[in-house]
């Protein structure tokens, strides 16, 4: 603007305050904005606010709704009826102004104008106002959440300073940027905008972030969708956690729900389950699966010659041995006692076999010292059954490896035997 011409002279005599935004940028400031902010004008004017973005000034809670009103004034040239907006100095002060905004061409570029008058309380109100800003401020930078605010596009417009404790970054570095990009998995972000625009809110929404040293963290997002006058998505308004112990102990929790104890492997439990999963519902041709069903020989007379300690020993040094042969896309699993699951997923009935042979050799060097008691070797019997297309369920194999382990024990044991099928 011309700072000759009749126009600007006229705006800089004028005792409220001017501004002209374009971009949310501010081109042009009066004397009167500049007091009103509490900037001062250094060097030639206007220097003082020119180039600075305007929501740096507006109050947190009311710059969603001011920069949906500056932006539908852009669109329209019809002035946005007076509304009562908190605005922030420089000097960290509240003030309450009475704001208007409207379209303007300057110099051929198109721009809002914003005119703006303080609103002048009696000491008892501002001082309610005051006591009230600074019990938000101190809630606000106090805040272990992080409060976020995003617009339509998912850009950040506005982030608490709890952003340095759970992200590792400062305020400046996330305001401008898109969520996105702190996200490890876009898919998660995809989910919590679908749950956003369908239910308009969420409440302990689970998802990642990516912290500023690379480390991967577990979030818990409770958010609300924001619109404007006109009922238009504006953007999304919340909070975040990290939750990174919670989901670290839930995730500790249910791995030793499906662990056993001694061993180490999968419980019963935990075999089923998974065994289930990779069933499935339907058979695949090409790819065989194949339960063996394992039973240490002679355990009770182990564990009355022994004790029942040499007894755990023998499980944890089986389980061990054992589980240095099988591949791993193979489900291992202690069914209980002296009793043991692998459920093996091949292309070739002689890689299953080799395995086998591994594992009777692999258990035949677990040999038991005691002291007045003879050397003793471990030997397990193996049962084993092929799945065919009829079987649907873990139960089946279950069932047809049991037969076949029966035939290896009463075989002589310290052997597989195959369950033959028609």
């Amino acid at each position: 603007m011309n700072p000759d011409s009749v126009s600007a002279k006229l705006l800089e005599a004028l005792p409220a305050a001017v501004l002209v935004l374009r971009g949310g940028l501010m081109v042009y400031a009066n004397p009167a904005a500049h007091l009103l902010l509490e900037v001062e004008m250094s060097g030639e004017y206007p220097q003082g606010l020119v180039g600075q973005p305007i929501v740096e000034f507006i109050h947190p809670l009311d710059q969603s709704h001011s920069v949906n009103r500056i932006r539908r004034s852009a669109s329209s040239k019809t002035a946005n009826v007076p509304v009562e907006v908190r605005l922030q100095t420089r000097r960290n002060r509240v003030r309450v102004v009475l704001v208007t905004s409207v379209s303007v061409d300057l110099e051929g570029e198109p721009g809002v104008l914003v005119t703006a008058m303080e609103v002048r309380r009696d000491s008892t109100t501002g001082e309610r106002m005051r006591r009230s800003e600074e019990h938000f401020r101190r809630l606000f930078e106090n805040m272990q959440d992080v409060y976020y605010r995003t617009d339509a596009l998912g850009v950040v417009q506005l982030v608490g300073p709890g952003v340095r404790r759970v992200l590792g970054f400062e305020p400046h570095e996330i305001v401008g940027r898109t969520a996105e990009e702190y996200y490890p998995n876009h898919a998660d972000r995809d989910a919590f905008k679908d749950a956003i625009r369908k239910f308009g809110e969420v409440a302990d929404f689970p998802g990642q972030m990516v912290r500023k040293d690379g480390r991967i963290i577990d979030i818990s997002i409770s958010s609300s969708a924001l619109f404007d006058e006109d009922g238009a998505f504006a953007g999304v308004e919340g909070i975040y956690r990290d939750v990174t112990e919670r989901k670290e102990l839930e995730r500790e929790l249910r791995r030793l729900a499906s662990i056993d104890s001694l061993t180490n492997i999968l419980n019963r439990r935990a075999f089923i389950e998974r065994a289930r999963e990779e069933l499935g519902t339907h058979y695949e041709p090409g790819i065989e699966q194949t339960l063996l069903l394992l039973d240490i020989d002679y355990f009770k007379s182990i564990n009355d010659q022994y004790g029942h300690a040499t007894g755990d020993q023998v499980l944890t040094r089986f389980a061990r041995a054992v589980g240095e042969q099988i591949w791993s896309t193979d489900l291992f699993g202690r069914l209980g006692g002296e009793e043991f699951a692998i459920l093996v997923k091949h292309t070739n009935p002689e890689q299953v076999r080799d395995l086998v042979d591994r594992v009777l050799d692999a258990v035949r060097t677990i040999r038991l010292e005691a002291d007045g008691r003879p050397s003793r070797a471990v030997t397990v019997s193996i049962g084993a059954a092929r799945r065919t297309s009829i079987d649907h369920r873990v139960e089946h194999l279950l069932d047809r490896a049991d037969r076949a382990l029966y035939q290896a024990k009463h075989g002589g044991r310290d052997r597989v035997f195959w369950e033959r099928t028609a």
